[in-house]
């Protein structure tokens, strides 16, 4: 893009907001903090402190990582208020929240970024590794959440950040329980999506590729090394920006941005006869084409459709 085209683009400020981004200890959050706060966000920086498996590192008081972030951000002249409650804990998080309104008197901005992994195949995996991802990534976003849902409605103002993943959206061998917690979090957007919109609460998925301690294992080094946090961060200040879309998923990595979908095929009436397995196996792949496939308004739209070749006009 020409720099004439740049300097034609509307700034993406956030004077006067204020942003809470959970799990901003380091790594993503760090960046979406950081940034954040560089383009005039009041930060909230939360991070428990915890190692990538979920497991407590402990931290002097005032030398955790929220608190070096905080560090960060005020150094460079901006404004940040540490918090290491944990985001599963529906208690600490209230009081998360009540500590940005006492401040600041507002909440604009809600990332939900905070996360472990727990990688084992799922024969390999006990229930309680499964159950604490789901805490940790589905509820911890929910918990969040909900304690802003009323503050920003109220506002007529609010910006929700959902970290989803590709695990989710598409599967990845290994991560069965953040698999099915990241997918979880793009029903939750849909849905609140729809609720929020009248009240000008605009709820978005933002699916990262980034070298951070939960990748470090997983990437090799030349891989790691162009997939930076920093690479994704404008995704997500776009979607806490102003101009936000609502009901979005997008996917960012290595300064590659690219939207996901999840869509509904045009269908094919075969009806509820004996032979009707049948006729579904010998016409899956009709009932699989995307040809004529849409990104439905909302989950009515399968019901439509299917009363549309029931009962045609």
């Amino acid at each position: 893009m020409s720099a004439d085209a740049t300097s034609s683009l509307d700034s993406i400020r956030f004077d006067g907001r204020v942003a809470i981004v959970t799990g901003a200890g380091g790594g993503l959050g760090r960046s979406h903090a950081l940034q954040l706060a560089a383009r005039g966000a009041k930060v909230l920086v939360n991070d428990l402190g915890a190692a990538r498996d979920g497991s407590a590192t402990g931290a002097a008081p005032g030398e955790s990582a929220a608190d070096r972030v905080v560090a960060e951000i005020r150094a460079a002249g901006g404004e940040a208020l540490a918090n290491t409650g944990s985001v599963t804990d529906p208690v600490a998080v209230q009081a998360m929240v009540d500590q940005a309104l006492s401040a600041w008197g507002r909440v604009d901005i809600l990332v939900n970024n905070a996360g472990i992994l727990r990688d084992k195949s799922f024969s390999k995996m006990s229930l309680d590794d499964f159950r604490l991802l789901v805490d940790v990534h589905l509820m911890g976003a929910v918990y969040g959440t909900k304690a802003v849902w009323e503050t920003m409605k109220a506002q007529g103002y609010g910006r929700i950040v959902f970290t989803t993943s590709s695990s989710g959206l598409f599967g990845n061998f290994g991560q069965a329980n953040y698999g099915a917690a990241k997918m979880a979090l793009v029903g939750l957007m849909q849905t609140l999506a729809l609720e929020g919109e009248k009240h000008n609460v605009r709820v978005n998925c933002l699916a990262p590729t980034a070298a951070t301690r939960m990748t470090e294992d997983i990437m090799p080094p030349a891989v790691l090394a162009l997939l930076t946090p920093e690479s994704v961060t404008p995704g997500l200040l776009y979607l806490a920006s102003e101009q936000a879309p609502t009901r979005a998923i997008l996917c960012a990595g290595a300064g590659v941005f690219a939207a996901s979908h999840v869509t509904l095929t045009e269908g094919v009436l075969i009806g509820a006869g004996p032979d009707a397995p049948e006729l579904i196996a010998s016409r899956f792949a009709e009932i699989s084409s995307r040809a004529n496939e849409a990104v439905p308004a909302s989950g009515m739209a399968q019901s439509q459709q299917e009363m549309a070749k029931v009962m045609p006009r």
